[in-house]
C-alpha cells in the first residue's frame, strides 16, 4: 500500500494530540517517511500533509520560473511562508498546532482525508460539507459519481 486513500475523524486528546489513522501510518511506514512537510492548502481550508519529497516537487516547480518572477514569489510565499515541518511522536500521533487550528478551524476533532500521495486535516463539518458540494457539482455537470 503506497497511497494515501480514504478519511477518518479521529478526537484531539487533552494534551492537542490527534492519533493518525492506522492505514495512513501504514503508507507512511511503506514509504519510509519520517519527517512530515505540512503546509495550508492552495484552496482549501486544510493541512496537507507528505513527506520531503512533496516540498521538492514545490520547490523544482519554482525552480523552473525565473526566481524573480510573480508566479515563483506566489509559490514560494504558499510553501514557503505557509509550510512547516513535524514528526509523529512514539504512539502515531500528531500535535494539533495553532498553525493547524488557525488555518482550518479544527477544534475537537480531525478528519485525514487521502490525497493519493498526501493528506489533508480537515474540519469534519468543513471537508462534509466540501464533499457534498463536490459531488453535487459532478453531478450537475453530468460526470459519473465515485
Amino acid at each position: 500500500m503506497n497511497r494515501f486513500l480514504s478519511n477518518a475523524t479521529n478526537k484531539i486528546d487533552a494534551k492537542g494530540r490527534v492519533s493518525v489513522p492506522s492505514v495512513f501510518r501504514t503508507v507512511l511506514s511503506a514509504l519510509d517517511i519520517k519527517d512530515l512537510y505540512c503546509f495550508q492548502d492552495f484552496v482549501f481550508p486544510a493541512i496537507s500533509i507528505g513527506g520531503p519529497e512533496l516540498l521538492d516537487r514545490f520547490e523544482r516547480q519554482i525552480a523552473s520560473e525565473d526566481p524573480f518572477s510573480p508566479q515563483a514569489n506566489e509559490m514560494s510565499l504558499l510553501i514557503h511562508g505557509g509550510g512547516v515541518f513535524t514528526k509523529l511522536d512514539q504512539e502515531g500521533r500528531l500535535m494539533v498546532t495553532d498553525f493547524i487550528r488557525d488555518f482550518t478551524g479544527i477544534t475537537k476533532e480531525v478528519t485525514f482525508v487521502g490525497r493519493s500521495d498526501h493528506f489533508q486535516l480537515w474540519e469534519p463539518q468543513a471537508f462534509e460539507a466540501m464533499q457534498a458540494e463536490a459531488r453535487e457539482k459532478r453531478r450537475l455537470r453530468g460526470l459519473p459519481l465515485p
